[in-house]
This record gives C-alpha cells, structure tokens and sequence, in this order.
C-alpha cells in the first residue's frame, strides 16, 4: 500500500526488523518484574494477541535473574528495559536477552556503554537507544540527542542499532521522525510517549504513527496506554491493519443508538468485536514445556481452515438502516425488543434473544 524507508536488516531473536520486514508490534509488561509466574502470564496473554516483542524492565540485577526464566517460557523475544545501571544490561545479556533498550544519557560515563555494546555486540544482540522528551540533556534535540549515542555505538563497530525518540505530542513526534528517516538508516521504533489513558492515548497514536507509516517511516510499533499491555497490542494491529500493513481482521458495522433502540446495543457490539477478536488472533500460545515456570493453559484457537476469512458482521439497534445494512454484511443483528432478527447474506434465519445473540453471530460466522 505504501512505499516503505529502506533500513537496515537486523534480528531481534528469531524476528526481522528493517530491511522490509513486516512492521512489528510490541509492548511492554507492567507486572512486579520481580515475579516471574506474573510477567509470563502477561508475556502469553500478549502474544496470544498477536504480539511480536515483549518488553521487561530490569531495574536491578535480581529483575535479570526473572527475565531469564521468563525468556526460557517464553514464545517471543524478549527486549530488556535498562535505565541507571550499566551492569543490569550486562546481566540481562547473560541471562539470555534478545535485544536491550537503552538511554545512554542516563547509564553513565561512555566506558559503560561502550562495555554494553561490546558484550551485545558479542552475544549478536542489537540494541534500541531509546530517548524519551523528559530525559534529554541541556541544549540536546530528540534528534541531537539519539544521533550522538547512535556514534558512540557505531564508533565501537557496532551497527544492529534501532532508534526511538518519543514526544508525547503529535507534531514534535513527525517532525522528530521524519528528520531521523533523513538521517539515518537505523530501523526506527514509532511510538508516542505517555500517550495517555485508553481513549486519548489511542487517539494521540493513531494519528502520528498512521502519518509516520503512511510515509513509509517505521519498522515497529509501540502503542503506550495507561492501560494493560493487551490493549497496546490490540490498538498497534488494528493501526497496521488500518494500513494495510497487517491482514485485516473481522469488519463490524454497528449503529450509534438513538431513543428507538431497546437492546443493550453498546454491550452486545462489544462482546461481538470480543469474541470474533478471539476467534480469528488468538494464537495458541503456550511456554516451553522445560521452563521452571508455571504456565496458563493454551488460549483455545481455532482451526481458520474451516472459517471465512474475515466476515462482515453489522450489529444494527432497529430496523430503520438493520436490514439495509444487513443486505451487504455476512452476518447481521437488527434489535428489536429485547431480541434481535439474525440475518445470514441478507436473507432473514432466526429471532434470537438479546441473551443468545453474541453465540448465534460466533455460530453463523463459523458455519459460513
């Protein structure tokens, strides 16, 4: 759809970045990085939902030690999150990191980081250098600042090098990165910093990363949200899918209510974005069966051999636009009093009851 920046090729784990890979989404665990059984439930739930990097802080050598036995369990590479403290990134190198995001503004002198890049650059492992507006120093650009720690690196022959420089507004945040994709040719990680709560976080992001992406700028994405890790993962698809840069999911058409309606509309529309979500993204995820971990069971997948890829299903609150709309979708609800007429290609199949209507929609969608 677009015509992609070409950056350079790079490996974090078993995943491509740059170089025209497929753009990446990753997101960031919030649980005690202390307890391991807590981040991997969080890691599994994520890649569950189509994540492609999972991040962890290791704010101390103890929070290593975990993201090894997470990285053991886990399906996923895993990026470990260093500020302050030079030996946490070596620590999280020995413990089987698969790639490092660091600020080397705030890890100290430049013998620490050049003793960073050198061990990464040993064990085959790139490094993010990720600096943020709220942690620039005096006279220092976003883009100042993330060229001078790109030299250092590269002044230590180490060039597998992802650049992010987030703003927490839209306009600093295209300005930063288009004048990064000028100059440089470092995979560029897109992402707004504190976004924000769900609904304006999600909004701040869109609108910069989907300008970004629609420019060809980017090779992965984080979305960040006052919110759980999932719902990063799920509003970073559902950009690229927007983009074309990822496989479009299920299309929903819903009405916006008015007085006529007597169903619980917003709730059933809900749960039918939910459960088609689950139906066709859910990956069956599960940890390595040698991990000392304990994980969750596999998240139920189905079979997508036997499902029509991505169906149009409408969820109308009355009949003044439902069986239009019910005309150009797969399958489609038009509320009634306190049920629904349940439409399979136009054609009218069945009365079903508020109660039933999310399962009768998953049951038709499935047998299409």
């Amino acid at each position: 759809m677009f015509s992609r920046k070409q950056t350079r090729s790079l490996k974090v784990g078993g995943l491509p970045l740059g170089g025209g890979a497929p753009v990446s989404v990753q997101t960031m665990g919030n649980a005690d990085p202390h307890d391991a059984a807590a981040c991997l439930r969080q890691l599994l739930a994520c890649a569950a939902r189509g994540c492609d990097l999972f991040r962890l802080t290791v704010p101390d050598l103890d929070a290593a030690r975990v993201l090894g036995e997470v990285r053991k369990a886990s399906p996923i590479p895993i990026v470990a999150d260093i500020h302050f403290d030079y030996r946490c990134a070596l620590a999280a190198l020995a413990a089987g990191a698969d790639a490092l995001r660091l600020n080397p503004g705030n890890i100290g002198s430049r013998d620490r980081v050049q003793a960073v890049a050198r061990a990464a650059k040993a064990k085959g492992v790139p490094i993010r250098i990720g600096v943020n507006g709220g942690s620039l120093e005096r006279g220092e650009t976003l883009v100042s600042s993330a060229l001078k720690h790109l030299k250092i690196l590269e002044d230590e022959g180490f060039h597998d090098v992802v650049i992010s420089a987030k703003a927490s507004n839209v306009a600093e945040t295209l300005a930063t990165y288009r004048a990064l994709a000028e100059r440089t040719d470092c995979p560029l990680h897109l992402g707004v910093t504190e976004a924000g709560t769900l609904l304006p976080g999600t909004v701040r992001s869109s609108v910069a990363l989907g300008i970004l992406l629609a420019e060809g700028i980017g090779d992965t994405v984080r979305v960040s949200l006052t919110n759980k890790p999932e719902k990063e993962v799920k509003v970073g698809l559902e950009i690229l899918r927007a983009l074309g840069l990822r496989a479009p999911g299920p299309s929903i058409t819903s009405c916006p209510t008015c007085g006529r309606t007597k169903v619980d509309l917003a709730r059933v529309a809900a749960q039918v974005e939910d459960a088609l979500e689950t139906l066709y993204f859910d990956r069956p995820i599960q940890s390595s069966a040698h991990s000392p971990i304990q994980s969750p069971d596999p998240i139920r997948s189905f079979d997508h051999s036997t499902i029509r890829p991505f169906p149009h299903v409408a969820v109308m609150g009355c009949a003044v636009n439902g069986p239009g709309e019910a005309k150009g979708a797969d399958v489609a609800l038009c509320g009634g009093d306190g049920e629904f007429l349940l439409y399979v290609h136009g054609a009218f199949v069945e009365k079903v009851s508020e109660a039933d209507a999310v399962r009768k929609v998953v049951e038709h969608v499935v047998s299409l």
